[in-house]
This record gives C-alpha cells, sequence and structure tokens, in this order.
C-alpha cells in the first residue's frame, strides 16, 4: 500500500461528489464541516484531512473507499456494480499484548479499508493493521503510520516480521534465523536503535509478516 496522494483524493472527491450530484453544502453538512472545507480537500489541501472522514465521504458518494483514498490509479471512477466489492475494511491495533496475540473485537482501534485486488489478498481475514510507534524502522515505515500485517508463524531470511520475544509486545524488525540464532534488525535513520540477537533460551514468536503500509505524505 502507498503513501497517500493528496492531490489524487481531492481529484476523485470532486469527482464522486458531480458524479452524485451533491452539493459542497450537503457534502459538508454529512462530516461535520463548511463547504469551504470541502472545497478546500477537493483542491488537495488535505494535510490535515482525517482518514474516518474520508471514510464517512465514500459512503456518502457510494464509493470504495480504497479507491478514494487514491488506490488504484489508473482506474476511472467505479460503476455502481463494482464499488464496494473488493474492499474490506481491516482491523487496527495500536499494540498487540504479551502472551498469546489477543485478537478480541475490544482490543481493536479502529478499521482502514484495504483494496483486497489491488493488494492480492486470497484471505483478508488473515490481515490486520499494527500502529507502528517510535522510529527504529523509519527507513521503511513512518512513526504513526499503519503497517498491514498478514497473519502467519514464518517468514523468510531478511523478511520484516511482527514479533514476540518472551511474551512481550509486538515488534516489527528486518527478521533472520542463523542456525540457533534469531536477529532482529531495526531499519532506522537513527543509530541508537541496534541490532537485537537471541539464542535458544529466548522465546521468540512470529505472528505477522509485513505486506505494506499506510502513511500520510
Amino acid at each position: 500500500m502507498e503513501i497517500i496522494n493528496y492531490k489524487l483524493v481531492g481529484k476523485r472527491l470532486k469527482q464522486s461528489r458531480e458524479i452524485k450530484n451533491i452539493s459542497l453544502e450537503e457534502a459538508g453538512r454529512y462530516v461535520g464541516v463548511n463547504k469551504s472545507t470541502i472545497m478546500r480537500w477537493e483542491n488537495g489541501q488535505t494535510e490535515k484531512f482525517k482518514i474516518p472522514v474520508l471514510k464517512k465521504l465514500a459512503e456518502f458518494y457510494d464509493v470504495n473507499p480504497s479507491w478514494l483514498m487514491g488506490f488504484n490509479v489508473s482506474q476511472e471512477h467505479p460503476t455502481v456494480s463494482n464499488l464496494k466489492s473488493s474492499v474490506y475494511m481491516c482491523p487496527v491495533y495500536g499494540r498487540i499484548s504479551a502472551g498469546q496475540p489477543n485478537w478480541a473485537e475490544e482490543c481493536i482501534e479502529g478499521k482502514l479499508p484495504i483494496d483486497i485486488n489491488l493488494m492480492n489478498i486470497i484471505n483478508p481475514e488473515d490481515c490486520f493493521f499494527l500502529r507502528v510507534n517510535g522510529e527504529s524502522m523509519n527507513k521503511e515505515i513512518k512513526n504513526g503510520a499503519y503497517a498491514l500485517i498478514r497473519k502467519t508463524d514464518f517468514v523468510e531470511n531478511g523478511e520484516i516480521a511482527v514479533v514476540l520475544v518472551n511474551g512481550y509486545d509486538a515488534t516489527l524488525k528486518k527478521f533472520s534465523k542463523q542456525n540457533d540464532l534469531i536477529i532482529l534488525e531495526p531499519m532506522s535513520t537513527d543509530p541508537s536503535f541496534t541490532t537485537q540477537v537471541y539464542g535458544k533460551d529466548t522465546e521468540v514468536k512470529i505472528i505477522g509478516k509485513y505486506i505494506g503500509k499506510m502513511e500520510m505524505k
């Protein structure tokens, strides 16, 4: 999943509103802002745009939220028949607690749309977002962004994984295994983050593989 292109989002917001013959005033009233704010968003001035608001507008305009967010960049305005057929509302976890991962509904912070066709996802129910907290992987994904994870207990060497170390909160790191050693490597511009090496006396449990991201430009 790529970084959101706000100019494209604005273009699609305007296109969708006009196709549905909805006025600026009506759109603003639906999401609780004035028409000048809607106009700014349509002009690509969306630095403070909130994803839940965009999802609500997608509902009002009857379009796929993933498409409205700028994904499928070459696709024209979708027809009514395929508006929502490929979208999946993927759960967002702010953290994954110690011990066995807790996938309970009350642990979900919210949901974000993914286009399962665009991402070539076979089983979307196996996916979740993890909100990144910290700078240890900022070369790949920024602090505060959302890492898209597919649940699995195995990754290849060099792939980015979500792991639990001795049952502590999940961490996102580049994973590799050499004989009895497990190596968790940060990908950061901050040299204070160092590689962690664990032997067979430390429990390291893989719970997911990093497959994409959603972050603000």
